[in-house]
């Protein structure tokens, strides 16, 4: 019942996407425009960096509520903590889920990232700062976020694996092939030297 709640919550929270906000109030349709992705990323490209984070603020930030509200919730319930972890997981990947197919926009939004680093935030600090730590590595090394993206996904399953066990972990494995296959069209367009690079998103004036 509690992993059905948890699961219920992250969707909810998940579906409140930062680029539809943002583009109702400057009236353009992020996600029909750019690389036609309703993230902070494409938001940045096509509006500025200052509205790109405001998206990713927004995006982070549900994830984060969504799991502290989940916490709150099953420790009112006297849950074990083995069953916390499992429960709060499942919330990230829900949230992640609804960020990705969120029934307000027909089931076509972003791709997730902002919304894993605002779950990480509320998971383990441990967790985050590793995780946070490599994207912003690779991202920076390689001028390219969808890479940094990648290895922050790898490192959350390894430290997920190591602090919280098989559970959480195969939550992780799960997300982390949603997110390869949500990111296929970047890493064709990095072959073919299209992608946009992270230096050029923070040149455009907002």
């Amino acid at each position: 019942m509690y992993y059905l709640i948890s699961c219920l919550i992250g969707y909810i929270f998940g579906c409140i996407h930062g680029s539809q906000i943002v583009g109702k109030i400057k009236k353009r349709d992020i996600k029909g425009e750019g690389v036609k992705n309703a993230g902070a990323s494409n938001t940045t490209i096509l509006l500025g960096w200052k509205y790109g984070i405001v998206v990713a603020l927004i995006d982070i930030f549900k994830a984060t509520l969504a799991i502290l509200l989940v916490l709150f919730i099953l420790n009112e319930a006297g849950m074990s903590a083995e069953r916390i972890s499992l429960s709060i997981y499942l919330t990230a990947l829900c949230v992640i889920i609804g960020h990705n197919y969120p029934i307000t926009m027909k089931f076509s939004g972003g791709k997730g990232t902002a919304s894993l680093v605002g779950a990480l935030i509320a998971i383990d600090w441990r967790v985050a700062l590793i995780g946070i730590a490599i994207l912003l590595f690779f991202t920076f090394a390689t001028d390219y976020l969808v890479i940094g993206v990648l290895f922050m996904y790898l490192s959350f399953l390894i430290t997920t694996y190591y602090f919280f066990g098989n559970g959480p972990a195969l939550v992780v494995i799960f997300l982390t092939l949603l997110c390869i296959y949500k990111h296929m069209e970047n890493y064709r367009r990095i072959l073919l030297k299209e992608e946009t690079r992270l230096s050029s998103m923070f040149k455009k004036s907002a």
